[in-house]
């Protein structure tokens, strides 16, 4: 007769470890992205760190970012197996990654994965799709940048600059005679200022408080898309979380990540749309 206590007894245990050890790995893992927010909002240079990864890992949270930046050495575009699969490249054998929250598939829930770099992967190149001058692509992102506007886009030749939002008039001021990569930075940067403006509606806006965060918009969303970023004004950067906790802070750089994700989204769909819809006219009917 098979010994069910002693089996009972095995599993419990068994179980009681796996939870404490899934415990211990989600304590030691949030730690690590409380570092990583601790390093980002307190040094400029590892601010543009996390700007230029967060650009390069658009899929990812601001807090799995902070993860691997604090985690993870010379990171540059990071994944999980899975979505390594997806891109066609695998994890080399033995390579050690580093814990994120990554969402399951089938209970919708969040739970510990392992991560891993480019650099500890094999398989076929990365692809990223770079905005070009004068491109159907660049057009289309710029079109979708604009409608995303909470002002009214309006043309000035006279502006130095590419664009200005001018909350007083609730304008978007756009300068055409610029070059494309220059007009996606700077209207990237001046559609996101509205979009914290909110139309007035939002009682802590003001351009200095949200300056910082419109660059940071901007500087992800160049970098998503081979645009040379301009460099944010850093001096921002202390005035802009002092007196934050590590949540707060969080908060701040998962605004500025869901607006460049949501932005970068709608650039995508809406560039594939147009492919399909210049394919589609482009057949020759059947007889």
């Amino acid at each position: 007769m098979a010994n069910l206590e002693e089996i009972i007894a095995t599993k419990v245990e068994s179980d009681s470890q796996w939870k404490n050890q899934q415990q211990a790995d989600r304590q030691n893992t949030t730690e690590m992205q409380d570092c990583g927010i601790e390093l980002i909002v307190n040094d400029p240079a590892q601010y543009l760190h996390y700007l230029t990864l967060q650009g390069d890992n658009p899929a990812y949270s601001a807090g799995n970012v902070a993860i691997v930046l604090a985690g993870m050495d010379g990171a540059t575009v990071f994944g999980t197996r899975d979505r390594w699969q997806t891109l066609g490249r695998s994890v080399i054998e033995g390579e050690v990654g580093v814990k994120i929250f990554a969402r399951d598939a089938r209970t919708k829930s969040y739970a510990l994965t392992d991560a891993y770099d480019v650099s500890q992967t094999q398989g076929k190149d990365l692809k990223q799709r770079t905005l070009r001058e004068d491109s159907a692509e660049m057009s289309s992102a710029l079109k979708t940048l604009l409608n995303y506007s909470k002002a009214e886009p309006v043309v000035d030749h006279d502006l130095d600059t590419p664009a200005f939002f001018d909350e007083d008039k609730r304008e978007l001021a756009v300068n055409p005679d610029y070059s494309d990569p220059e007009a996606f930075a700077a209207i990237a940067a001046e559609v996101a200022l509205t979009r914290f403006h909110d139309k007035g509606y939002n009682p802590d806006y003001s351009w200095a408080r949200y300056e910082l965060d419109a660059q940071s918009v901007s500087y992800i969303l160049c970098r998503r898309y081979g645009i040379e970023p301009k460099q944010p004004n850093l001096e921002r950067l202390a005035e802009r979380f002092e007196g934050m906790s590590s949540d707060e802070c969080k908060g701040v750089l998962d605004k500025v990540q869901d607006m460049s994700r949501q932005i970068g989204r709608s650039i995508d769909l809406n560039i594939e749309a147009e492919k399909r819809k210049n394919r589609t006219a482009e057949r020759r009917p059947a007889r």
